[in-house]
């Protein structure tokens, strides 16, 4: 199984069984919806797919008067083996994500660079507004005490938006005073769009500027606006 929310079912039933309901409020009390996409009727499809696996099973039914049965979930040895595998994994291998930020910027060429530095600009203030807020809330007095051995992933999440910040206005800044590498042919290209270049024109143009770049041996593939 993939899905993260599989892997946070098994660690709450580590502690001790329990029903779904209880196992949603548990990783929402302690904020693991940051992390992980929480969804209620995702996670009795998770929990069927685990019980179908035999990583978990049915420890017993309750019901409380008139109310509806409640069946309470138990790990099995198979399923704690499987959480600690897959934890291991995930803890210890690089996997490849696909950021919507790295999207944007592998076909930011689209943008004008006027346009591009507004959006960049945008994006810097964002960040700082997220980070002020989560940094609000980790010295918050409600969090202020908690062991950070608790808070690990919210401090990795800051530690990524600081770095993704401090990336963005390097980039920026490279942009705004023409010091990144082939601003000047996107600027061009751009130039042509706006006075009404046909599509050959334009083609033609990032052809001619990108040949001795596709043409150097070892070089990084040639790439036009996108």
């Amino acid at each position: 199984m993939a899905n993260p929310l599989a892997l946070a079912v098994l660690a709450c039933l580590w502690e001790r069984p329990m029903y779904p309901y209880e196992i949603t409020t548990t990783l929402r009390e302690r904020g693991k919806e940051d992390s992980i996409r929480l969804n209620f009727g995702a996670l009795y499809a998770v929990i069927k797919q685990l019980e179908k696996h035999g990583l978990i099973g049915v420890d017993r039914v309750e019901r409380e008067g008139n109310r509806p049965e409640r069946v309470v979930y138990a790990i099995t040895d198979d399923g704690r083996a499987e959480a600690v595998g897959w934890l291991r994994e995930l803890v210890a291998v690089p996997a490849k994500e696909y950021p919507a930020f790295e999207t944007g910027l592998s076909l930011i060429g689209l943008l004008a660079p006027d346009d591009a530095v507004a959006r960049l600009h945008e994006r810097i203030a964002a960040l700082d507004a997220d980070v002020a807020a989560r940094e609000a809330v980790l010295s918050s007095p409600q969090v202020r005490d908690v062991p950070e051995m608790f808070l690990v992933e919210a401090t990795y999440r800051n530690a990524m938006l600081r770095a993704e910040r401090e990336f963005t206005a390097g980039l920026l800044a490279r942009i705004e005073d023409g010091t990144l590498g082939g601003v000047d042919r996107w600027a061009r290209w751009h130039a042509l769009l706006s006075r009404g270049a046909t599509p050959d024109e334009l083609a033609a143009a990032i052809s001619a500027d990108l040949a001795p770049v596709s043409q150097q041996d070892g070089g990084e593939p040639a790439r036009g606006l996108g």
